[in-house]
């Protein structure tokens, strides 16, 4: 199975970072198996950070089966629904980790905050924040929080956007 994740820089090896930032699925390793989600992840960092930055793709070959490895405790949410919104604001909002390996689910885009942050303003009720993102076409994230799990990543290719 073929992940991909965006960057700046080509990721041979990947690593969990220390970030300030407030994640969907808190502090990891994101990728996903959408080629096009990766090149709009690509994009926006290099927008961050502008002046002379690229937009890289960096493309892992890893194995379906780390998703059904009884080692690790993977999350997996298969929609937007009550339990992934709790689980993305708790993450977005505080910086407390969980004690997932890997979290599987649909990504917060950018042009889903608007609706987001209705929800988190008391204006919309979770129903309908649910009923809201559920009209939108929503990419898989999956993420990886634990550096045993990246061993699994074997560096497919890459290719600047």
């Amino acid at each position: 199975m073929k992940l991909f994740h965006g960057s700046t820089i080509i990721v041979n090896n990947p690593i969990i970072l220390k970030t300030q930032r407030l994640l969907d699925f808190g502090k990891g390793f994101y990728a996903t198996s959408n080629q096009n989600q990766a090149e709009r992840w690509a994009i926006i960092k290099k927008n961050r950070l502008q002046g002379k930055a690229k937009s890289i793709v960096t493309i892992y070959q890893i194995s379906e089966n780390l998703f059904f490895n009884t080692n690790y405790k993977i999350k997996k949410f298969q929609e937007p629904n009550e339990e992934w919104l709790d689980f993305v604001f708790e993450n977005r909002k505080i910086n407390k980790p969980h004690n997932y390996d890997i979290v599987i689910g649909p990504v917060a885009n950018d042009t889903l905050y608007a609706t987001l942050s209705l929800y988190e303003a008391n204006i919309l009720t979770k129903e309908e924040t649910i009923k809201r993102l559920k009209i939108h076409k929503l990419y898989d994230q999956i993420s990886f929080h634990n550096s045993k799990v990246l061993r699994d990543f074997h560096f497919f290719d890459s290719y600047e956007i």
